[in-house]
């Protein structure tokens, strides 16, 4: 008798495996997200500059909201599992925070990301403690910028991630942080999972397992070298050589294509 298949685990179960933190690659568009998936990543994100970057708006500053939901519905489908990065929800508001979770949730993100920008702490927990009342089922990884755009300073990182683990956050996000003794703390002081953002120079894969970090982020990373290689590729051209690198063929790329309904193809085509 052939045994069932085990059940794919769930976005909050990726992260809590034994000594296996989730490594969360983050995509710019629906090819990025399917190439990243067909790799055999279970879970993918998106980045908010890659967002601002694609349209010319400026990165954190609240201009992306349709944007980002409108990449959410062109990723919502696919065959994982789906974290948007919201920057602060894009509103003051905690019940327009809400609505927006709402409309990620409908779309098919499992997960949201929402920043504090060292704003008030009570009303990022407001927007949290909104969101998981809205839709309990969506991680809500809180991230505080403490280290990213602030001083780095403990007391008050510990403050902040308090506050949000009390409102209700399913994990908790301290890009910036580097220093292996700095990221035990954080894991031992957090009840829920420690997610960081990966840095070249900075503690490897292994390492942060080791220090009991759940969740390692790319954030814009993939993005910023995909333009990187662009880059040195038209200048390799330019200067008569080859250009270095992994490029997929015209095939491999529109492999990648989504399924179009014959509805929305005739529409398209006039």
């Amino acid at each position: 008798m052939t045994a069932e298949p085990a059940p794919a685990p769930s976005f909050a179960g990726l992260h809590h495996r034994p000594g296996e933190p989730l490594l969360l690659p983050n995509a710019w568009d629906h090819a990025s997200a399917a190439a990243l998936a067909a790799r055999g990543f279970p879970a993918v994100g998106t980045t908010s500059l890659a967002v601002a970057a694609a349209v010319g708006l400026p990165d954190g500053q609240g201009a992306t909201r349709e944007h980002t939901v409108g990449l959410a519905l062109i990723l919502g489908s696919g065959p994982y599992l789906l974290s948007v990065d919201a920057e602060d929800g894009f509103s003051r508001d905690p019940d327009e925070v809400a609505e927006l979770a709402r409309r990620l949730w409908a779309v098919g993100a499992v997960g949201v990301n929402l920043e504090d920008g060292l704003g008030p702490v009570r009303r990022h927990a407001a927007k949290i403690a909104a969101v998981k009342a809205a839709v309990p089922g969506l991680f809500v990884n809180a991230r505080t910028d403490t280290y990213w755009s602030g001083d780095g300073d403990e007391t008050e990182t510990l403050r902040r991630l308090d506050a949000y683990q009390e409102a209700g956050a399913d994990g908790v996000f301290v890009p910036g942080v580097t220093d292996p003794g700095h990221i035990a703390a954080l894991v031992r002081h957090t009840a829920v999972p420690l997610n960081v953002l990966h840095s070249p120079t900075g503690p490897t894969l292994g390492q942060l397992a080791g220090l009991g970090v759940r969740r390692v982020s790319l954030g814009s990373l993939l993005y910023r070298r995909a333009l990187g290689a662009a880059l040195d590729a038209v200048t390799d051209i330019a200067a008569g050589r080859a250009p270095a690198g992994t490029t997929p063929s015209y095939a491999e790329v529109r492999a990648l294509e989504r399924s179009v309904p014959a509805s929305e193809s005739a529409n398209s085509t006039g």
